[in-house]
C-alpha cells in the first residue's frame, strides 16, 4: 500500500498575515483570536530561478550608464537628491496629511525628463480626483504630458505588478505605502507586514527593470514616518516634506514647504529644497537669500530691535540669511527653562552657559550678565529649522542683546561657531557667506579669524572681543 505524502501546510493569520507551523487559538503577532487558517505552503519557484541565475560580474564589465540619473524637471528636488533621480533607486517621501505629497508626485510625473512611460498608482484618490488636480496644476495644457502619465487606482500589489509588467514604466509613483496590501500578507492594509511585503516587491521590481520608484508615507505626531522602521532601511533615499507658517518677509507672504533628506545613498543629506505652495501647485524657490528676513519700515537709525541678530547659515551648498530672535524674562519657577523648536534647545542652553561664564565679569555694560535665572525664548523668523553650527555666534549675540537691551546694526550679518571656552572657531565657506551677505546689502560681517582678507569682514578670536566690538559704545 502506497502512503500519500502529506502536503506542506502552514497556518496564516487572516488579520496580519503572520504564519505558524501549527494551529494556535490566538495569533502571537496581532493578538486576534481564531484567525489562523490552514493554507498550503507555496513553492519558492521564483526564488530558485533567481538563485540559479545569480552570478558575479567583474566591475570592469559594468556599464557606467547604469549609474546615470533622470532629471526630475524640478530643480529643488534634483538638488536634494544629489543631481536627479538615480535609476533603480527607491525614494520614500514622508509628510503630514495635506502638505502636498500627492501634488509633488504628480508634478514629478509631469516634469520628469524621460521619454519613457510613467505610472502613477493611487490607493487614496480616484482617477477623477487626480484629473481635477492635474487640471488645477495646468498639466492639461501639454497633451504629450497627459498621455504619458498613466493612472492606476488600486492598492492591490498583485494588480500593480501585473500592470507594471505590461506597461514597463521608467518611473513608478505610489501614493501611498499605507494603502498597499497583498493577500499573501493578510487581509488588512496598512499593517507592518503589509507595508514591508508590498514595498519589498515594488523595490525588487524597479531594480530588475531599470526603473525608479517614489513612495509616499504619512508621519506620526512625533514627526517620523509611520510604519516599520525597516521600510526606511529598504529604500535608498528618505525625504521629509515639512511645512512652516506663512513667511512674511521681503518677498511678501509665502506658504513655504521644505524638502529635506534624512538618508541618501547617492548624494548628500545636507541639501534642502524650498517650495512655495500656490494655486498652480508647488513652485521651487531658488533665490532664498532674503526670503526669511523680516521687512521693517520703522527701524531707528539703522538698528535692529533688541534681541534680534542676522545669521548667515549654510543649507547644503547655498547661503541663507535668517533672523534669530531671542527673548529673556525672569524665570517663573525655581529652574529656568528654554523654549526653542527651530534651534535645538540643548544648543541654546550651551550658548547661554558660555555667555554667562565668559561675560559675567567682563560685560561691556558694566553689569554682571546672568542668564541662568532667565527663561529663554528663541525663534527663527520664517519657521525654518536651523541645524548648522555657524548659527551659534549669531545666537549668542541675540541672547546678549535681549538680556542687555542693546541693539545690533541692521546691516550686520554674523556667522561662527562658539566653543565652551568662549573661542570663535572657523567655519566652512566663510568667503561665500561674506559675499552673499554683501550682495544682499549687508556690508558688515562678523566672523572668526581667517587667512583671507575679505571686504567687510570683522574678525574676532573670542566672544569677549566680539561683544566689545559692537556693544562697547
Amino acid at each position: 500500500m502506497k502512503i500519500k505524502k502529506q502536503k506542506n501546510l502552514i497556518y496564516k493569520c487572516s488579520s496580519c498575515g503572520h504564519e505558524e507551523p501549527k494551529w494556535l487559538g490566538r495569533c502571537p503577532e496581532c493578538g486576534e483570536w481564531n484567525t489562523l487558517t490552514e493554507t498550503a505552503q507555496k513553492k519558492q519557484q521564483q526564488t530558485e530561478i533567481r538563485s540559479a541565475a545569480a552570478a558575479p560580474l567583474p566591475l570592469a564589465a559594468v556599464d557606467p550608464m547604469e549609474g546615470s540619473r533622470i532629471g526630475s524637471g524640478i530643480g529643488e528636488l534634483d538638488r536634494v537628491l544629489g543631481g536627479g533621480i538615480m535609476k533603480r533607486s527607491s525614494i520614500l517621501v514622508g509628510g503630514e496629511p495635506g502638505i502636498g505629497k500627492s501634488t509633488l508626485l504628480l508634478q514629478i510625473a509631469a516634469a520628469a525628463m524621460t521619454k519613457g512611460r510613467v505610472l502613477y498608482v493611487s490607493g487614496e484618490e480616484s482617477a477623477g480626483q487626480l484629473r481635477l488636480r492635474a487640471d488645477r496644476l495646468g498639466l492639461n495644457a501639454d497633451k504629450n504630458v497627459m498621455e504619458r502619465i498613466e493612472i492606476l487606482c488600486t492598492g492591490n500589489i498583485d494588480e500593480i505588478e501585473a500592470v507594471l509588467n505590461n506597461v514597463n514604466p521608467v518611473l513608478v509613483l505610489i501614493d501611498s505605502a499605507q494603502t498597499l496590501f497583498s493577500n499573501d500578507a493578510g487581509t488588512v492594509s496598512g499593517t507592518v507586514n503589509q507595508m514591508k511585503f508590498c514595498s519589498f516587491e515594488l523595490i525588487s521590481w524597479v531594480k530588475e527593470h531599470d526603473a525608479a520608484l517614489f513612495l509616499t508615507a504619512h508621519v506620526t505626531k512625533e514627526g517620523i514616518i509611520s510604519g516599520p522602521k525597516t521600510l526606511e532601511h529598504m529604500v535608498d533615499t528618505v525625504l521629509y516634506f515639512e511645512q512652516n507658517d506663512k513667511t512674511s518677509g521681503l518677498n511678501g507672504a509665502v506658504d513655504c514647504r521644505f524638502l529635506r533628506a534624512a538618508k541618501n545613498r547617492f548624494g548628500s543629506v545636507d541639501e534642502i529644497g524650498i517650495f512655495s505652495m500656490g494655486e498652480k501647485g508647488l513652485s521651487p524657490i531658488e533665490d532664498t537669500g532674503k526670503m526669511f528676513l523680516v521687512q521693517r519700515t520703522d527701524s531707528t537709525n539703522g538698528m535692529l530691535p533688541p534681541g534680534v541678530a542676522i545669521a548667515a547659515v549654510l543649507e547644503g551648498s547655498r547661503t541663507i540669511l535668517v533672523e534669530i530672535q531671542a527673548l529673556t524674562i525672569p524665570a517663573k519657577g525655581a529652574m529656568s527653562r528654554v523654549f526653542s523648536d527651530k534651534i535645538d534647545s540643548s544648543r541654546v542652553s550651551r550658548i547661554s552657559a558660555a555667555l554667562e561664564k565668559h561675560l559675567g565679569r567682563q560685560n561691556p555694560s558694566g553689569q554682571s550678565l546672568r542668564l541662568s535665572d532667565q527663561d529663554l525664548y528663541v525663534n527663527v523668523a520664517g519657521g525654518i529649522r536651523i541645524t548648522e553650527v555657524g548659527v551659534e555666534l549669531a545666537l549668542a549675540f541675540a541672547l546678549y542683546s535681549a538680556r542687555t537691551g542693546f541693539s545690533l546694526p541692521a546691516n550686520l550679518a554674523i556667522a561662527g561657531e562658539l566653543s565652551l571656552t568662549g573661542e570663535i572657531r572657523p567655519i566652512h565657506r566663510i568667503s561665500g557667506r561674506v559675499k552673499t551677505a554683501a550682495n544682499l546689502g549687508f556690508n558688515k560681517f562678523l566672523g572668526p579669524v581667517c587667512d583671507q582678507s575679505l571686504p567687510g569682514l570683522t574678525s574676532a578670536k573670542d566672544i569677549i572681543s566680539a561683544i566689545k566690538i559692537f556693544f562697547s559704545n
